[in-house]
């Protein structure tokens, strides 16, 4: 993002609402402002970086507030940067808007600068369009040398577990779709925390971990594919939100929880004997664990449980 001041067009929007004279980082050696950023990575660290876009009809309805979805944007890149136990650092933007809305952009600014600021991250440029409401952002965080968390280090004899509970989001999404009511659960689908707390306290127990973006289904079969193993899961094990009581069997909720997404939980392989470890760790900061399942030498998902459900869904696809 080049900064302006002349004119009420791109550039005078950019220094409006997203351009800061402060940053949070010593390592910003120059943001927003010139043709590029330039950034110090520290010594002993790798920098982690991830891109989400959120298009309007596709990830979420028209209508939803703009403090929403600043929020959101923000959140759902932060989740990537935590399943890799990752600090956030960066961030840069690009915005395709309908029209030159100030209104629509303070408040969209608002939203992501509320999150960005409790995570001490620097805006340090991005884009500007005219054309149908997408949005992108890309993330910056940093990890100690060799200490990233991957998806490919899930290993035979490992417990399989989740952060918190699941489906409240696509609950939400159910409701309003059916117009019903759905205020005591939208924050879940419209402003999601991120776990960016619970990935850096992680990085010191998990072997492998991901967000719950595209559904618990999904998000554990890419653990399975990229570590080489299999797995099996206690279906009666699975953290259900409590909103889901609303659904008039168990077979509905699993499937809305495990199959919906949107959650931006974290999943995660641990050693047996690290599980008091991470129940004690992360209780300090108020994040429940439940364990799932475990990890298996012989490559193929199994199921165990009472619930009639079965799964044959892989989860929300983007094409």
């Amino acid at each position: 993002m080049k900064k302006s001041s002349q004119g009420d067009g791109e550039f005078s929007l950019i220094e409006r609402y997203f351009y800061r004279t402060d940053t949070y980082h010593p390592e910003t050696i120059l943001g927003i402002g010139d043709d590029a950023s330039l950034l110090q990575i520290p010594s002993g660290k790798q920098l982690v970086v991830s891109i989400d876009t959120m298009v309007e009809g596709v990830h979420f309805m028209g209508g939803v507030s703009p403090e929403s979805l600043g929020h959101k944007l923000m959140a759902v890149n932060l989740s990537d940067l935590a399943a890799m136990g990752a600090a956030p650092v960066w961030a840069t933007l690009a915005l395709t808007i309908p029209e030159n809305n100030p209104e629509w952009m303070g408040r969209f600014s608002q939203g992501m600068f509320a999150l960005a600021n409790h995570y001490q991250i620097d805006l340090v440029g991005g884009d500007t369009t005219r054309g149908p409401l997408t949005l992108t952002m890309q993330i910056h965080g940093l990890v100690p040398e060799g200490e990233a968390v991957r998806r490919d280090g899930a290993k035979a004899g490992d417990l399989i577990c989740v952060t918190n509970s699941l489906g409240a989001a696509a609950l939400a999404l159910k409701l309003i779709q059916q117009g019903e009511n759905a205020k005591e659960i939208i924050n879940y689908l419209e402003l999601p925390t991120p776990r960016v707390e619970a990935g850096v306290i992680l990085r010191e127990y998990a072997t492998s971990m991901i967000d719950i973006s595209d559904g618990l289904l999904a998000d554990v079969g890419h653990i399975l594919d990229q570590s080489g193993v299999g797995a099996i899961i206690d279906l009666d094990a699975i953290p259900l939100h409590p909103s889901l009581s609303r659904l008039s069997t168990t077979a509905e909720q699993l499937e809305l929880a495990m199959t919906a997404g949107d959650d931006y939980e974290l999943c995660f392989t641990i050693p047996k004997q690290k599980l008091g470890d991470v129940n004690n760790s992360l209780s300090d900061i108020d994040i429940a664990v439940s364990v799932i399942g475990e990890i298996k030498q012989d490559v193929g998902l199994q199921w165990r449980g009472t619930s009639e459900w079965i799964p044959d869904k892989s989860g929300f696809q983007h094409f």
